[in-house]
């Protein structure tokens, strides 16, 4: 099975990379799995814009959908940016469904978040629920949100809460249950 992990965050210290990168080491565990982590603030991709669509979709776009495409189910660690989605994941979301054939429908997606607050994102993995359901996507049914995610990892990026640890792989492997059922 091939997972794509991406978090709908820019920023280089992004909490949300932490997750994915930390999301990535307990995946690799598994050698049944294939796993592709993406940095969005790599691929350049411009804020949505129909004039620059009907000039061709761009490079990074196209890039991202191939990745999308091929991916047998989709783990996003994504931020709360004023209590709803971020800016980058519903951008990101928004070239992705211009994207022909649509790369991202029938995929198994588990959300996860982390932010310096007391929810942990969850507020804005509620929201991001909408549009990849749109799309028609199966959104696993639990997220997590890790908050306090500011002091969540050690200097190595591991977890250093032993309990949010073991939440955290009973529901990865809750969820590449789930997602092999779906392929």
């Amino acid at each position: 099975m091939k997972i794509l992990l991406f978090a709908g965050s820019l920023r280089k210290d992004s909490l949300n990379k932490k997750v994915v990168r930390f999301t990535d080491k307990l995946l690799k565990s598994n050698l049944d799995l294939k796993t592709t982590v993406v940095d969005l603030q790599t691929l350049n991709i411009p804020v949505y814009d129909g004039d620059i669509e009907t000039a061709g979709i761009p490079e990074g776009v196209k890039t991202l959908a191939a990745l999308v495409a091929s991916a047998n189910a989709i783990i996003i660690s994504s931020p709360e940016y004023n209590g709803s989605m971020s800016s980058p994941l519903k951008n990101t979301l928004d070239w992705l469904s211009r994207v022909k054939p649509l790369p991202i429908t029938k995929k198994p997606i588990l959300m996860l978040g982390a932010s310096p607050g007391a929810l942990g994102a969850t507020r804005g993995l509620a929201h991001a629920r909408w549009p990849l359901e749109t799309l028609g996507n199966f959104l696993y049914p639990e997220a997590m949100g890790f908050m306090h995610a500011d002091q969540a990892f050690d200097e190595n990026e591991d977890l250093k809460d032993p309990v949010q640890l073991a939440k955290l792989q009973k529901l990865i492997n809750s969820f590449i249950e789930y997602a092999g059922k779906l392929k």
